[in-house]
């Protein structure tokens, strides 16, 4: 028996495909809206499919049409150090189009809308600190700052039918960014720790993420609130390259660099060749984002939506590699 409709937008990334088949599986009717044509093509054919820009009104208007809930996921995602002339790229998708899709959803019979942001509107925590939803937050870089925007958007025209997800660090097959290249060099044992790995990262495996949304849409409790979704857990840095590592059969790193050292040779590195008016692999700013901390607390979604993480780092990361093709390690 159908359950809902529901419409997911950014429905061909890796987040919202497997929010696809989560939906799907749990019997209700989805609806993806994408904006490439080649992505539409490789969805489900029980998929409801709407082409479009997340800027057009027009399509958008379509696409709520007849909907219970509205999953944003559509987004321009974190990048370091984004050119300048990005920022109208980040402002167009992440604010105006999250300020039309709400508009529009508003108008329309639509029960609920999660709009999925994510943990990096706290910033680097400090070695002594975990951030809650109450946390101050720091509109740096670029990313951060456009998705509190889009919040504010959500939180103010639809405060009586909204939630937002602040999101871990999340993994998983299709995953993108720092977590695929350090599993790529982990495998080709091109990997050595900087620091002692003590930092502390959030993460959250995809398959929970599915569960905290749905729950998210399905909860009364939920209206108008904030919650960050993690897997219960902080771990460290070492913590995580040792998962990984077992999860490829491989013993963990033995080497481990002193940062400070590594982190002027970078500097210099990236210095020479900035002369030259190019970029550098591994600059200043990979080095710090290596040895960062980022703890946040996502007690507050199991306390008031009864979210239960049920994936470990061991699990997770032994999934996560068991899926991946040979073709995402090159």
């Amino acid at each position: 028996m159908m359950k809902g409709r529901v419409l997911i937008t950014g429905a061909s990334g890796a987040i919202g495909s497997k929010l696809l088949c989560h939906l799907t599986e749990h019997n209700y009717q989805v609806r993806a809206f994408v904006r490439d044509p080649t992505s539409a093509k490789r969805l489900p054919k029980c998929v409801d499919v709407i082409q479009g820009d997340i800027t057009d009104e027009r399509a958008l208007r379509v696409a709520v049409t007849n909907v219970d809930y509205v999953f944003h996921l559509a987004a321009k995602l974190h990048i370091n150090k984004p050119a300048p002339a990005l920022r109208d790229e980040y402002e167009q998708i992440n604010v105006e189009g999250t300020r039309r899709l709400v508009e529009v959803a508003h108008d329309s019979a639509v029960k609920k809308l999660v709009f999925f942001s994510t943990i990096n509107v706290y910033g680097a925590s400090e070695r002594n600190e975990v951030f809650d939803e109450s946390s101050p937050l720091r509109l740096d870089p670029l990313y951060a700052e456009t998705k509190v925007r889009g919040e504010e958007i959500v939180m103010t025209q639809m405060p009586t039918r909204s939630v937002v997800l602040r999101l871990a660090a999340v993994y998983g097959k299709g995953m993108k960014g720092n977590y695929p290249r350090l599993l790529n060099a982990l495998r080709r044992g091109r990997f050595a720790m900087i620091g002692d790995g003590s930092n502390r990262r959030t993460l959250v495996y995809i398959n929970d993420v599915c569960a905290a949304s749905l729950l998210a849409a399905q909860q009364e409790a939920a209206t108008g609130q904030i919650y960050n979704v993690t897997d219960g857990s902080i771990h460290t840095l070492r913590e995580i390259i040792n998962s990984m590592s077992a999860a490829l059969g491989r013993r963990p790193p033995p080497l481990s660099l002193p940062r400070r050292p590594v982190r002027l040779l970078a500097g210099m590195i990236e210095d020479v060749l900035g002369v030259f008016g190019k970029g550098s692999p591994v600059g200043r700013a990979t080095i710090d984002k290596f040895v960062e901390d980022v703890a946040v607390s996502g007690d507050r979604a199991q306390r008031e939506l009864g979210f239960r993480p049920q994936w470990d780092l061991t699990r997770s990361w032994r999934e996560t590699v068991g899926e991946m093709s040979d073709e995402r390690f090159v």
